[in-house]
């Protein structure tokens, strides 16, 4: 998906999933089956791709963006328009976790 949407793509496979997802910022809670860096940013789990551009372009205070677990419907999920969950901003202004991004709703960045 990233390299049809114009990103370069280099794919490593972490050897210590926990330890290296922490080193990196990411809250244990927060945890989820993909890990991307990305302009000084850490984006884990299936991030909506509008909520990781939005970062790239806006440039906030965080670490990253992270969807924790693997929710249906979410990209690479069954990629369903109207499934609805949260996106977490992390790290910096965003603490431990806030809400960036309500996937699903007509005014997503309305937190």
């Amino acid at each position: 998906m990233a390299r049809a949407r114009g990103y370069a793509v280099t794919v490593e496979e972490l050897t210590d999933p926990e330890a290296q997802k922490s080193a990196r910022g990411i809250p244990l809670n927060l945890a989820s089956c993909h890990t991307v860096e990305a302009d000084g940013y850490v984006f884990e789990g299936h991030v909506p791709f509008e909520a990781l551009e939005a970062v790239l372009k806006d440039r906030p205070d965080i670490t990253g963006l992270a969807v924790p677990g693997m929710p249906m419907g979410s990209p690479g999920m069954g990629d369903d328009p109207s499934a609805r969950y949260d996106v977490i901003a992390f790290g910096g202004e965003a603490g431990t976790g806030t809400v960036y991004y309500r996937a699903g709703t007509a005014r997503p960045f309305d937190t």
